[in-house]
């Protein structure tokens, strides 16, 4: 059941919004203009009505975030205490051979050059191991399997009410999306910890079922998951890359090995991660949705939470009442940013290059193309999609133009040699998004850049390739299927709920068996706004969308960790679940929707003690 408190939080959410519900409204003497997926009479979006300062496109190079550096463990075991083995599954099995050190920190980040960016915008960014400055997005890791890594992160931010970032709560916890990796490592959103605290991170580096054929993974990313809080702490800073490279997918495109990939590596292989953002007339990011909205609450009670069976018990789970949120929709900003850097310039050499696309968040989704003028007319680039959400195609699609949801990852080869230095070309966006940010409006717009690509020549010769066949997909056995089930994602009386519930930090929605196989079935129930689903942990294979099945050759063909769940949608997937017993997520990836509750808890438990019957449709309550 809902309790009372979880009502009153969103009710405060929704004041600034106009939309609550009428519970929360009374108690917190909340005006409510309308109600339903509408705006209210006489409210504007910021990114409309209150437009940030102007910024000279293409002016200031692409950000290259660092290499995250490994630290002595001798250092983890100083400060301030060495990591705690019992505190972790499998911990000796994969005993870590790096070790990583982080601090949280509080700093101003510069989004571009020219006035009133020039002087930085507070935000919150992670170090790259001691004596290193942060930056926002923060180090991009370099894993690989077999070699088990601990990353300690150490919570420095100012207590709240001290801080300068104008929203967020300043008690992360990090999500490895999506590594196969155990609960109480996972960064779930009840995992949070406060400042002066801090959190070990063990990442076993294991493809899910030990299985190195099918199950390899190359793309991650890592981002900020707190409970209630994750769309204004993932647009304060909290993101980046986590690469997984094996024998295969070495990272080194004169690899000698036969079997290797050999693609485009080291300053050739270039992660790109999106966000738009929306800046007041100082260059301060905001996130601040409405212009004539309430003064923005400030979090400074909080909630006890129960501990749901998380393998750590410190640091306390706690949350807060109350919500910075201004809208329960989506949050868009008006400034295209890539890897922090406001319309940025890459200059590349007329060779191959590797591009890991990430849609960072936290609403506005995209479809992207190459083009070589400045709008979705122009003519456009073919290239080559290798991965879907972090997994290897089985072969590579060419292609012009892919969609990029909220925590999508689509890898790209594109080989520059095919244009003469000096030319310029164009990352385009032309996917029209509803104002208030719920999903897409319908439309394809003109289209609007969004970095910019400028051919230099090639300093030397270009020994990668791209391979006819990357990795098969693993096989689908459906007498494997223990269990059926039906999640709805859908808007209730001013809510977002899946299955008709809120999220409830202290309630399991689902106990899976450890070493089954399962199909679910997604649907959308609203027919105006969209959801991009990420389950934790595991990832499926789509059998059919909206009743069609996938086919060969086809984008969706591939393993996922995300549905792209559209107006009327429905999705049917397989997935197995191996490894780690615990609890994890699914909840809906604009995360603006998922800090309103659009969020199921399920757990890993032992063979016989799941949920359900061999083989029947387990019905969740509503």
């Amino acid at each position: 059941m809902t309790k009372r408190r979880d009502v009153l939080k969103l009710g405060l959410a929704a004041g600034g919004a106009g939309l609550a519900a009428t519970a929360g409204a009374s108690e917190r003497n909340i005006a409510i203009p309308q109600s339903g997926l509408v705006f209210p009479d006489g409210f504007t979006p910021s990114h409309i009505g209150r437009p940030s300062p102007q910024a000279t496109p293409f002016k200031d190079p692409l950000f290259r975030m660092p290499v995250a550096r490994p630290v002595p463990e001798n250092l983890m075991n100083a400060f301030p205490a060495p990591p705690d083995p019992a505190a972790h599954q499998r911990y000796d099995e994969f005993k870590p051979q790096r070790f990583y050190f982080e601090r949280m920190r509080e700093f101003k980040w510069r989004y571009h050059s020219d006035q009133p960016y020039q002087k930085g915008s507070w935000s919150w960014g992670l170090t790259n191991g001691p004596g290193s400055a942060p930056s926002v997005p923060g180090p991009t890791y370099h894993a690989r399997y077999g070699e088990p890594v601990l990353v300690r992160r150490f919570n420095q931010l100012p207590p709240v009410g001290q801080g300068r970032v104008p929203f967020g709560a300043p008690s992360p916890t990090i999500h490895l999306h999506n590594g196969h990796t155990a609960s109480e490592s996972d960064g779930i959103p009840t995992n949070f910890f406060n400042p002066g605290e801090y959190w070990d991170y063990h990442y076993g580096n294991l493809p899910a079922g030990m299985d190195h054929v099918h199950e390899i993974m190359n793309t991650l990313w890592y981002h900020d998951h707190r409970l209630d809080f994750t769309a204004p702490n993932v647009y304060a800073g909290f993101s980046g890359f986590y690469l997984l490279f094996d024998e295969l997918d070495s990272n080194n495109e004169n690899d000698p090995n036969p079997d290797a990939f050999r693609l485009p590596s080291g300053a050739y292989d270039v992660p790109m991660i999106l966000h738009d953002v929306q800046f007041d007339e100082n260059g301060q990011a905001v996130f601040d949705f409405f212009t004539n909205g309430p003064p923005m609450p400030t979090p400074t009670e909080f909630d006890e939470v129960e501990n749901p069976g998380n393998q750590s018990q410190v640091p306390l789970l706690r949350r807060y009442k109350g919500s910075p949120n201004f809208t329960l929709f989506g949050m868009l900003g008006d400034r295209y940013t890539v890897n922090r850097i406001i319309q940025p310039y890459l200059k590349v050499e007329a060779r191959k290059y590797r591009f890991r696309f990430l849609n960072g968040g936290p609403s506005r989704l995209y479809n992207l193309s190459i083009r070589k003028g400045q709008n979705a007319a122009s003519e456009a680039v073919k290239f080559y999609v290798i991965t879907n959400d972090g997994n290897m195609l089985e072969e590579p699609l060419e292609m012009t133009e892919f969609p990029l949801w909220v925590a999508n990852r689509v890898d790209v080869i594109i080989d520059f040699s095919q244009f003469a230095p000096g030319e310029h070309l164009y990352l385009i966006n032309d996917l029209g998004i509803r104002d208030d940010g719920a999903g897409p409006d319908g439309t394809r717009t003109e289209g609007s850049p969004v970095m910019r690509y400028d051919v230099v020549p090639a300093t030397g010769a270009d020994n990668s390739r791209l391979p006819d066949f990357l990795r098969p997909l693993p096989p689908i056995d459906l007498s494997e299927v223990r269990v059926k089930r039906k999640w709805v994602f859908d808007y209730d009386n001013g809510l977002w709920t899946v299955n008709g519930r809120l999220m409830d930090p202290n309630r399991i929605d689902a106990r899976i068996e450890s070493g089954s196989a399962e199909i679910w079935t997604i649907r959308n129930g609203g027919n105006s706004w969209a959801h991009p689903v990420h389950t934790h942990f595991e990832e499926f294979q789509i059998l059919e969308k909206n009743g069609v099945p996938i086919k060969s050759g086809e984008f969706l063909r591939s393993r996922k960790d995300m549905i792209e769940l559209g107006p009327n949608d429905e999705y049917t997937f397989f997935g197995r679940w191996r490894d780690f017993k615990g609890i994890h997520v699914m909840h809906c990836h604009n995360v603006v929707h998922e800090d309103h509750e659009m969020m199921i808890q399920w757990q890993m438990v032992e063979p016989g003690q799941g949920d359900a019957q061999n083989g029947e449709e387990y019905v969740h309550e509503g």
